[in-house]
Parts: structure tokens; C-alpha cells; sequence
């Protein structure tokens, strides 16, 4: 009994150990390969050296050279993911932006902008959402964000996704380019070339452009803007570990020559490289940990388990069967229920014929050592004896009863 329910055990333990495994990979693996609701907020920094850049300080619009460095922060916005509904709700979440370019040298600000938008919590990629906005003029404009922005999908492929460009407000084609090596961490290259593409700028703006920085003469103008960005993406969880973006814009009055107002080359230093890496690190290990590790090596105890189960349970069978049987053996024999008190009769020795005392002839009879006769009506010496009774040739009614011998002589 002991062995049953030590193998019950045991088979009850592996089950609920494949049960576990499965539930790590059918439900915990899903959900770390989404956006969490409790991101922390994370800065990314690009420099940019010897880059010749548009600064609009005090009223005073110029062109100057020097060290520039870009800041972005993410900051997800609890609130108003938790205010998300329809399609959105469960499937996306908020996240605020904020950008701003500054010189290294007197850290003045040369440019800045803000937005807000809804991510696919899966692909990372921008959803419609209406409240979404981009401020990079001293307003919120509502925009439809698309495509890629700081995040590509879980799982990223070899293939080309569009990320979306904030100075176009537009998706471009981003190409797959091959892998590389990233401190350790295998990241695919993606990259994207936008190429003397006209701005949408307000006519205000372009003016004050125009007469600051263009010819004598000139009245209108169009800023073109050119673009080769370079992405290297950790493919298991879609995040950036290192961009580059070489940047040009250039303002063409329609009399004179261009301005060059933009000219650098942005990439992320190496503490934001090294920063990137470690949470992609860190991300992979718990992926891999609970999708991979963790529920095969619950699985494997899992079936172990069930099968030493079995094994001791069946073990414990013959055991108990055996047991059963000994007990059975062993155990005295029930005592009858209602059977009736024998009394024990004295027993009569039989007296033997001896040379001073012989033996006395007695008659046979129902009580006597002698087989009585195949007869079932019996008289006794004391009754007389009648004589057989006949009707003419039919047979006797009653049973004649044999006469002895000595009293046939007589007759």
C-alpha cells in the first residue's frame, strides 16, 4: 500500500511538472515577447563631430561648426495606455519622446522636438492612434505615425521593414544589409537611403530662411533633406543596439546659391552601445531561460517522474496482493453462525462374547449393527402377524411381511 501511493505521488508531481513547462511556453514565453506596461524609461545619446548645423539663438539665425550630441528619452506613458480602448486596448501601448541637440562646447541647444504614440506591443511598430502627436515647430500637430521608430519586432527576420522618418513624416524602406557582431551580440543591419527628398515646411519658416541666410534678391525657397540610416537590431528582442544616421539639409532659394543648413554624422557613443547590449543580454537570458531551459528540463524531470512513478506503483501491486493473500491464510476460520450445540454422547464399549459369557443372538432391526432389509413397513415382535389379504387374482395390497423360518414348520 505504502509503494501505491508513494508511485501516486511521485506520477502526480510529473504531471504537474509538464504542466508547468507547458504553461512557460505557451504563456509566459508570449508574454515577455511583448512591450511591458512597466518599461523603464531609457536614453540613448548619438554624437556628432565637426558637423555644421542651423542654430537660431536670440533671434539670430546662423550657421555654425562644432561638436553636436542628441539625446532621446523614452518615457512610457501609464496613463494614457491604461485609457486605450477598442482594437488598442491589450494590443498596444504609449510611449512619449523627447529629443533635443546640443553643443558640447557651451551645451547651448541648437534644435528640438516632442511626440506622443501608440506602439504595437508585439511588432513595435507605430498604430493609428488620434491622439498621437508630433511638436518639432512649438506645436503638437496631430501625425499618423506608421512603421518602425525606436523598436523593431520580437523575432526580428531578414527582410525589409519601413521605418518611419520624423523630418518627412513618412515611412521609407529599410533594407536588410547582413549581421555583425555587436560587443557579443549578433545583430542584423538594416538601412535605409533617403535621398534630396523636398521638405513639407511652412512657408513662414522657409521665408525666415530665405532672408537670413540666401542671396539678395531671393524671395522663396525649398529645403531638401537627404538621409542614410544605419540600424543594427538584437533580432531576439527587436531593440537597437547601435545607430548611425548621416544627415544633410540644404536650402535652395530660388535665387543664388544653396545653404547648407545641416551636415553631421550622429552615431550612438559607446555607453549607450554598451547600455543596449546589456538590457539585450539581459532580455535574451530570460527568454531563453523560461522558453528554452527551464521547460525542458521541467519536461525531462516531468516524464522521469511519471515513469518512476509507474514503476513503484506497479511494484507495490504484487506486494499488496501478496500480503492480502497471507493475511487471508493466516487468519483462523470463522466461527459458525446458528448451528446447533452438538452433545457429546458417552461412548458404550461393545461388549465382546468371552468363554464364561457367549455371545447372545439378537434380532436384527433399526437399531441393531445388521443392514435392515430393503423394506419400508417394519412390525414389531410384539404386534401379530397378518396374514396376507388378496382380492381374487389382483396383487396384495399390503405388504406381506416375511415369516421366519421355525414358524413356517409349525404351519
Amino acid at each position: 500500500m505504502k509503494h501505491r501511493a508513494v508511485g501516486a505521488v511521485l506520477f502526480g508531481i510529473g504531471v504537474l511538472l509538464l504542466a508547468l513547462a507547458a504553461g512557460l511556453v505557451f504563456v509566459v514565453a508570449p508574454a515577455l515577447t511583448k512591450l511591458p506596461y512597466d518599461l523603464e524609461p531609457s536614453t540613448s545619446v548619438a554624437e556628432a563631430s565637426n558637423a555644421k548645423f542651423l542654430q537660431i539663438n536670440n533671434g539670430s539665425i546662423k550657421v555654425n561648426d562644432g561638436d553636436l550630441r542628441s539625446t532621446v528619452l523614452v518615457t512610457p506613458s501609464k496613463k494614457d495606455t491604461a485609457k486605450l480602448d477598442g482594437d488598442l486596448d491589450g494590443r498596444a501601448v504609449v510611449w512619449q519622446v523627447g529629443q533635443t541637440v546640443d553643443r558640447t562646447d557651451n551645451k547651448e541647444l541648437v534644435s528640438a522636438y516632442g511626440a506622443k504614440l501608440a506602439l504595437d506591443r508585439v511588432s513595435g511598430a507605430a498604430v493609428e492612434w488620434k491622439q498621437a502627436w508630433l511638436d518639432d515647430a512649438g506645436e503638437q500637430d496631430p501625425v499618423a505615425f506608421k512603421g518602425q521608430m525606436y523598436k523593431f519586432p520580437f523575432n526580428t527576420e531578414k527582410r525589409d521593414y519601413e521605418i518611419f522618418d520624423r523630418d518627412l513624416r513618412a515611412v521609407r524602406p529599410a533594407k536588410f544589409a547582413g549581421t555583425e557582431n555587436i560587443e557579443g551580440v549578433e545583430a542584423y543591419r538594416f538601412e535605409q537611403v533617403i535621398t534630396d527628398e523636398t521638405l513639407n515646411l511652412a512657408a513662414e519658416r522657409v521665408g525666415l530662411l530665405v532672408g537670413a541666410l540666401a542671396a539678395p534678391g531671393a524671395t522663396q525657397g525649398t529645403v531638401v533633406y537627404s538621409n542614410q540610416r544605419t540600424v543594427w537590431v538584437d533580432p531576439v528582442t527587436g531593440s537597437f543596439l547601435k545607430v548611425r544616421e548621416v544627415q544633410k539639409k540644404v536650402l535652395t532659394p530660388n535665387v543664388g546659391a544653396p545653404v547648407t543648413l545641416l551636415d553631421a554624422d550622429f552615431a550612438y557613443n559607446e555607453a549607450t552601445i554598451k547600455a543596449s547590449v546589456d538590457r539585450a543580454k539581459d532580455s535574451r537570458g530570460k527568454l531563453q531561460l523560461l522558453s528554452v531551459y527551464v521547460p525542458v528540463g521541467l519536461a525531462v524531470l516531468g516524464l522521469l517522474l511519471l515513469a518512476v512513478g509507474l514503476l513503484v506503483a506497479r511494484r507495490g501491486a504484487p506486494a499488496v496482493a501478496g500480503e492480502a493473500r497471507h493475511r487471508a491464510a493466516a487468519a483462523p476460520a470463522p466461527a459458525a453462525v446458528d448451528a446447533p450445540t452438538r452433545h457429546e454422547e458417552p461412548v458404550v464399549e461393545e461388549e465382546r462374547p468371552t468363554a464364561e459369557q457367549p455371545a447372545v443372538d439378537r434380532p436384527g432391526g433399526p437399531l441393531s449393527d445388521e443392514i435392515p432389509p430393503a423394506s419400508t413397513n417394519w412390525k414389531s415382535d410384539d404386534e401379530p402377524t397378518v396374514p396376507t389379504q388378496r382380492t381374487g387374482d389382483d396383487e396384495p395390497t399390503v405388504p406381506t411381511q416375511r415369516v421366519a423360518d421355525d414358524e413356517a414348520e409349525k404351519r
